[in-house]
């Protein structure tokens, strides 16, 4: 089977799918499904035809829900490699991570989440954070963090930067 072609399809059946419009015709099948109930006596037929269509539905959705999810998931990767490609001082050897084993990926987890404890602790004893957004620094006190900020707002002072490597 050609890959292209089914790619093709799958993205346009996704895009078809997850509009209101095809959310309004699958509620109204359902409605005319119970509506029609008494003029089959709800028999088992009646039953069946729900069942069965759903169940086809569903069915071949998880493999259409695939295909997009790992598209989308492998251009995001791109994405993110070339941000960390292009950012001066990123880290190249995070470059397609996603292809390493478990045992590699814990590694770098082990030694971001080591990283990350050292700047909260940091943060914690009144130093910065260039790395990261803001955060409330509750143990060092908002009165002395809302004083730096009105004295840089005052002299109209950019916050210093720092970069860690």
């Amino acid at each position: 089977m050609n890959s292209k072609w089914f790619s093709n399809f799958a993205s346009y059946l996704s895009t078809m799918t997850g509009r209101p419009g095809t959310f309004v015709v699958a509620a109204s099948l359902v409605i005319v499904w119970a509506i029609t109930g008494p003029f089959f006596h709800y028999s088992d037929t009646w039953q069946l035809v729900i069942n069965t269509s759903t169940t086809i539905v569903t069915f071949l959705m998880v493999f259409l829900i695939q295909n997009t999810q790992n598209r989308d998931t492998a251009a995001m990767q791109i994405k993110l490699d070339e941000l960390i490609r292009a950012i001066e001082g990123a880290h190249n050897a995070l470059l397609d991570l996603e292809e390493l084993e478990e045992k590699d990926l814990t590694r770098f987890r082990k030694q971001y989440e080591n990283l990350a404890k050292e700047a909260r602790t940091a943060l914690r004893e009144g130093g910065s954070d260039t790395d990261s957004p803001f955060v409330a620094n509750r143990e060092v006190g908002d009165e002395k963090r809302r004083d730096t900020d009105n004295n840089d707002a005052a002299h109209n002072k950019p916050a210093k930067r720092e970069r860690k490597d």
